[in-house]
């Protein structure tokens, strides 16, 4: 290792990269390959917009010139849609036993009014509504957790707390940057953070004490819902989030609202330590273009705006975003169908007897082999995962179980033939 590199990076292990080989080679298969280990969208955008797209960059980009630095325009377009899907979004009760209630969307699909210049539909917005001044943009959320762990925690004064499995970015990132990563585990049965240990482990960091050397926990990460089990937060988890003290950044991560219409937008104006990251990189079918955004206390995103690169997004980046707000009535049209083809992915894999499935508020569905010994089932997720990916089809091997992203009805129904003659 060259002697100017940190020591403690030759512990670190570099993302996986797509298509999901170990080390981004192509996919050894005679198939078509069905991408479903990174949750994106089965469709691209339409060719319609495609052209628009097109013949905006040729009209109206100078790529001799710099981006617009400050994303004026798309903060005001995120900004209003942040306020709409507060108003619009729909109340999902916690996990149950009985699994995940979720009502049924119209036949018209999602309602999203159009974005107009009048604001929310021409309605009036709230003296308490989200505004350009609440929204910071980055380079994908990646960026964005980068800057927020730069802004709590670096020159060690802060740890991060997590709670495993869970999105591995918020622990790669802040072990890049020699922050201490807190874990405390989930219920094996819900995957609701274990909230007492929790506690204790924010007790524990904020103590002086001989039990740790680490700075004391600055920043919380929970995912709504949660990557990779899909769980959405309880109302146990959000109650307890709401009692932390201010000293301590709560990261509500988004990105999957679009699919579970479930957000804690709304209760930012009663928490100034929250912050909620969200992306145009699911839903908005946008992944390539890797737009994400923040929303939160004015005073938070003001000190992203200090500590982000300058020019961190491409002039088209900020194009597609804005053309995807402007178009999203077409764009989210296809959740239903993600919806309802999750329905039937969780209902196939559950005659597995030898699968457990759980429940799902997003775009994918984790399931774990059941076996008595661990390391046993981590055995056999492995071997499924290479066997699929021999097939064609690319799913997650990731905290100690599999990950499958909702694709089109075709990719389903040949993942779901795929295993069965895997698993029989």
């Amino acid at each position: 290792m060259l002697p100017f590199i940190r020591k403690d990076l030759a512990q670190l292990t570099a993302y996986t990269p797509h298509p999901g080989a170990a080390s981004g080679e192509s996919v050894p298969s005679k198939s078509a390959i069905d991408r479903l280990d990174t949750n994106e969208c089965p469709y691209d955008l339409p060719a319609e917009l495609k052209q628009k797209l097109a013949w905006n960059y040729q009209q109206l980009i100078e790529t001799n010139r710099y981006p617009d630095g400050g994303h004026a325009a798309l903060k005001e377009a995120i900004a209003q849609y942040v306020n709409e899907s507060i108003a619009e979004s729909i109340h999902v009760p916690p996990l149950s036993k009985g699994g995940l209630h979720v009502p049924p969307l119209s036949k018209g699909g999602l309602h999203v009014p159009p974005l107009s210049k009048g604001g929310l539909g021409g309605v009036i917005p709230p003296k308490t509504a989200i505004t350009a001044d609440n929204i910071s943009v980055g380079n994908g959320s990646d960026e964005l957790i980068r800057s927020l762990l730069i802004a709590t925690c670096l020159g060690a004064v802060g740890s991060i707390l997590v709670a495993n499995p869970t999105f591995s970015m918020y622990g790669i990132i802040a072990q890049t940057l020699g922050i201490p990563v807190v874990s405390v585990p989930r219920k094996p049965d819900t995957f609701e953070m274990d909230i007492e240990e929790a506690k204790r482990a924010i007790l524990s960091e904020g103590c002086a004490n001989a039990q740790t050397e680490n700075p004391p926990v600055r920043v919380v990460f929970v995912v709504h819902p949660n990557s990779p089990t899909a769980n959405a937060l309880t109302t146990n988890e959000i109650e307890w989030l709401s009692t932390l003290p201010e000293d301590i950044l709560v990261v509500i991560d988004e990105a999957y609202f679009e699919f579970s219409q479930n957000t804690l937008a709304g209760k930012l104006q009663e928490h100034p330590n929250w912050i909620i990251l969200r992306t145009f990189s699911k839903a908005f079918r946008l992944a390539s273009m890797r737009v994400g955004y923040a929303i939160a206390n004015p005073e938070l995103t003001a000190a992203l705006e200090k500590i982000r690169l300058p020019y961190n997004l491409p002039a088209f980046s900020q194009l597609a975003a804005e053309f995807a707000l402007a178009q999203r009535q077409l764009l989210l049209a296809v959740i239903p169908e993600t919806i309802s083809e999750r329905a039937k992915l969780i209902a196939a894999l559950t005659q597995h007897q030898q699968l457990q499935i759980w429940p799902s508020a997003a775009n994918f569905v984790y399931l774990r082999v059941k076996a008595d010994n661990r390391n046993l089932a981590e055995q056999q997720h492995k071997q499924i995962m290479e066997q699929l990916k021999a097939e064609g089809t690319l799913i997650r091997h990731t905290g100690g179980g599999l990950r499958i992203t909702v694709g089109s009805p075709q990719e389903n129904q040949r993942t779901c033939d795929r295993l069965s003659q895997i698993l029989t």
